[in-house]
């Protein structure tokens, strides 16, 4: 079932985390929101190692996506990206958006994930907004600022 932005993944309690990421217990419609990701991804993504890549919006609705991986971006080539694509995100949802990078591999700190929060946060400040970053694998999701996370051995449709 598609979330809708009558949905609004995020609370005021949901930045209240180590960080300014999520705390270890976020709202219901933060933990659903992300629980699709991860099944989006788990169940969507046919190639055993797809590409890294970031997404803006609600998981099972409107989605901005950019390829995550490319090495000519710098910090502030990322930071401009994602204040566009978070203010695309504003005027289609009405409501705040998520960002997760979707990858391969265990869910602990990468390359890319610190170079992508690093980029969330400054376009965070920027927009004179928080907001909800995740890392996201087919077997869960970790804000790499809190280090909240949730796995799942096997998803499931609910």
């Amino acid at each position: 079932m598609p979330l809708s932005p009558s949905d609004v993944p995020l609370v005021a309690g949901d930045l209240g985390g180590d960080g300014g990421g999520l705390p270890s217990c976020p709202s219901a419609a933060t933990t659903a929101a992300l629980r699709r990701a991860v099944y989006d991804l788990a169940t969507g993504e046919r190639r055993r190692r797809p590409p890294a890549r970031l997404h803006v919006g609600l998981p099972g609705g409107r989605v901005r996506v950019l390829a995550a991986d490319r090495t000519d971006l710098d910090a502030a080539l990322r930071t401009d990206l994602l204040v566009t694509l978070l203010l695309a995100a504003w005027q289609d949802l009405d409501a705040r958006p998520l960002v997760w990078l979707t990858r391969t591999g265990p869910l602990d700190l990468q390359d890319a994930d610190a170079a992508w929060l690093s980029a969330a946060r400054a376009a965070a400040a920027e927009l004179g907004s928080g907001l909800v970053f995740v890392v996201v694998t087919r077997s869960g999701w970790w804000d790499p600022r809190s280090g909240t996370t949730r796995r799942w051995k096997r998803m499931r449709r609910r």
